[in-house]
């Protein structure tokens, strides 16, 4: 619901909240203003700066009375246009960064409660410093907010023994669109009392109420690691590398990452202080990790099943980390290939899952039809064979005017993403829908899904103030819209 006076509304919101929660400078909001790819561009009417729950609700209860459409933005990481406003200059945006204290650890419960407005690096660093692990794990774990994180319901890089973000979640405190309070900060491991409101907010985008604290889980700290960058002969052998793995290593298995050889040689050409130790004719390679809170040596369960698979041709090469320094270097490689693609020239992005059994005939096939209908385009598919999520990109990497790439943008869209509905797989494993995939959403779901959704959303926010235009679209009641696309 637009407001046919910006100015006057601002107005009107400078009075209600006096002091310094709001930010209205252009050079204040317009790094907030737009998404972290760059695709998307708004225009807000203010930033508010809650300090703290109370904050976070009045501003709500007086939004959800004007019609005012509000944006959560934690450190503004979305791959999907998931918290930029639209271009009318009538939305809120709405960023937790103050409020970013750690409430307690309860070591002896293995639970930790944070502000949504912590950085993920903080509530790490938290959880270490009480000798516990928090296994969230991402690439923009020193810029992105804790809020965001169970808003989009994060994967990562641990989700194969962890699970994603709603895995991670014990409680949470939310304010709903009408600026009640919902607090369920508890760290029962179990309590069946009723629907489980939290892991309807985790994943729901900031399209049904405002996160604001979480209590979350911990585990024991890790003291062992073992750590190894193997090359295959394909991405079967690997899928049947992980299955030998599992067997041997059971839930030791933290990580399992599959990496092409274009992905690595982009990233030695692209970032420098990087190199990969193996043997770089191999098309395919994994890096995999074991740990352990116990004192065993995990080098004794990684070595011989990398052993086996040598003997039974799933292995081709194998480098063991033998320092801390080198298993970073090893993931510095894996860490630094969404950089390396982005100075390696333009592309296209897709965030897939598929069962992991599936993983080789859909790579096989969709590589295919790619090299057919796309030859200037090269594929870099990586990302967590663990958990069956590829990051399935392509990279023009002689480089292609945007017009071009925009104009068989829709066509590769669809053949990859109904080659994944085929299989029984996701279009959105980890970044979510945003604005980027409303209409994906709307494709692939189906309308019972979609029913339901809808319901939900007019039952918490009658007014549609929460997140307008994202998730679901604009064609809800209430405040609606989306930024505008870069032209």
């Amino acid at each position: 619901m637009a407001h046919p006076d910006p100015d006057a509304l601002l107005a009107d919101l400078q009075a209600a909240f006096p002091g310094d929660l709001l930010r209205t400078a252009r050079e204040e909001l317009a790094p907030h203003e737009t998404d972290h790819r760059r695709l998307y561009h708004g225009r807000a009417l203010a930033l508010a700066l809650p300090r703290n729950t109370g904050e976070v609700s009045r501003l709500l209860a007086w939004c959800n009375e004007r019609g005012v459409g509000v944006v959560p933005q934690g450190g503004n990481t979305s791959y999907c246009g998931g918290a930029t406003p639209d271009a009318s200059g009538t939305q809120l945006l709405l960023n937790l960064r103050r409020m970013n204290r750690v409430h307690g650890v309860d070591a002896a419960n293995l639970a930790l409660t944070v502000e949504a407005g912590c950085l993920l690096a903080n509530v790490q660093a938290a959880a270490a410093e009480a000798g516990c692990f928090f296994p969230l794990e991402l690439g923009s774990a020193g810029s992105c907010q804790i809020g965001g994180n169970l808003a989009t319901n994060a994967g990562g890089l641990n989700v194969i023994h962890y699970g994603m973000a709603r895995e991670l979640v014990l409680g949470i405190e939310a304010v709903l669109p009408d600026g009640r309070i919902y607090s369920r900060l508890r760290s029962l491991r179990k309590d069946n009392t009723g629907y489980d409101f939290k892991s309807l907010l985790v994943g729901s985008e900031g399209t049904l109420a405002v996160i604001t604290a979480c209590t979350l889980k911990l585990w024991p700290a890790r003291r062992r690691t073992a750590t190894a960058l193997v090359a295959v002969p394909g991405v079967a052998e690997a899928v049947r590398l992980l299955a030998l793995l599992r067997a041997r290593a059971g839930e030791r298995i933290d990580s399992f990452e599959l990496l092409p050889r274009v992905a690595l040689d982009l990233v030695a050409l692209h970032v420098p202080g990087t190199t990969a130790p193996i043997d770089r004719e191999s098309a395919w390679h994994v890096l995999c990790e074991l740990t352990s809170p116990g004192d065993e040596t995990l080098e004794d369960v990684l070595q011989p099943a990398l052993a086996q698979g040598l003997e039974a041709g799933l292995v081709r090469d194998a480098v063991l980390a033998t320092s801390e320094a080198q298993r970073l270097a090893f993931w510095r490689l894996r860490e630094s290939v969404p950089e390396a693609q982005r100075r390696a020239g333009p592309g296209l992005k897709h965030d897939i899952s598929v069962p992991v059994a599936a993983l080789p005939q859909f790579v096989a096939q969709a590589a295919a039809w790619l090299a057919l209908e796309v030859p200037r385009a090269t594929l870099v598919a990586y990302g967590h064979l663990g958990d069956g999520n590829l990051h399935f990109n392509l990279n023009w990497l002689g480089g292609a005017a945007e017009g071009e790439i925009a104009a068989i943008e829709p066509r590769v869209k669809r053949h990859v993403h109904d080659l994944v509905a085929a299989m029984g797989g996701s279009f959105s494993a980890e970044h979510g829908i945003g604005q980027l995939k409303v209409d994906e959403l709307a494709r692939y779901a189906s309308p019972v899904e979609l029913a339901v959704m809808r319901e939900l959303k007019r039952a918490l926010d009658p007014n549609g103030i929460m997140n307008p235009g994202k998730l679901l679209g604009g064609d809800l009641a209430g405040a609606a819209g989306a930024a505008a696309p870069r032209s």
